[in-house]
C-alpha cells in the first residue's frame, strides 16, 4: 500500500505529523521517517517559498508528492516533499530516519540523509507516487513529540518540527 495524492494535498503541518512512522521507498532505500519539518507557503518566512515563485522553488507549487531537493552551503542536498494543492508553496523536509534492512542504520540530520541515500539535485521533481518511489503509510502511529524548527534563523518559534521520541532523548 502507498500514499496518494490526497494525502500530500492535506495541510502541510498534518502531513509532517502523519509521515513520522511511515516508510519513504526512494533510491533502492526503504526509510523509516523519524524526524520531519514543516514549511508553509508564502505566510512562512522560513519557507523558502515565502517571496513567491522562482526558478528553484517552482516545484514547490506544483502537483503535491514530488521531491523538491535543494544544495545548502554549497554541499548538502536536503529532500522534501512537496503538499497541498498546486499553487500552495508548501513542504515538508525529512530531516531523519531509519534505514532498514540487514544493516539498519539511523541517520539524523538532511544533509547526511541524502547523502546516504544519493539524492542530489538530479532526483528534484521526482514523483513520489508510482511503484518505485514512493510512502508506505504507517501501521501505527508513534510517539511524536512537536519542537520548534531548527537550522533557520526565520519563524523560529513555529512548533513544526516534528520528531518520533523513541529515537531522540526524552
Amino acid at each position: 500500500m502507498r500514499l496518494e495524492r490526497a494525502f500530500f494535498e492535506q495541510p502541510t503541518v498534518e502531513v509532517a505529523q502523519q509521515l513520522i512512522g511511515a516508510t519513504l521507498i526512494i533510491n533502492g532505500f526503504e526509510i523509516e521517517l523519524i524526524e520531519t519539518e514543516a514549511y508553509v507557503g508564502e505566510g512562512d518566512a522560513a519557507c523558502h517559498a515565502h517571496r513567491g515563485i522562482t526558478p528553484r522553488t517552482k516545484v514547490m507549487f506544483g502537483p503535491p508528492g514530488r521531491t523538491y531537493i535543494y544544495l545548502i552551503y554549497g554541499m548538502y542536498h536536503c529532500l522534501n516533499i512537496v503538499t497541498e494543492p498546486e499553487g500552495s508553496g508548501s513542504a515538508v523536509l525529512i530531516r531523519g530516519g531509519l534505514i532498514k534492512g540487514p544493516t539498519a542504520e539511523i541517520i539524523k540530520g538532511p544533509g547526511r540523509l541524502c547523502r546516504h541515500l544519493g539524492l542530489t539535485k538530479a532526483h528534484n521533481e521526482m514523483c513520489l507516487l508510482n511503484e518505485t518511489h514512493f510512502v508506505r503509510p504507517r501501521q501505527e502511529a508513534p510517539p511524536i513529540k512537536a519542537t520548534p524548527r531548527i537550522g533557520i534563523t526565520k519563524a523560529t518559534d513555529k512548533p513544526w518540527r516534528f520528531i518520533n521520541v523513541d529515537y531522540y532523548s526524552k
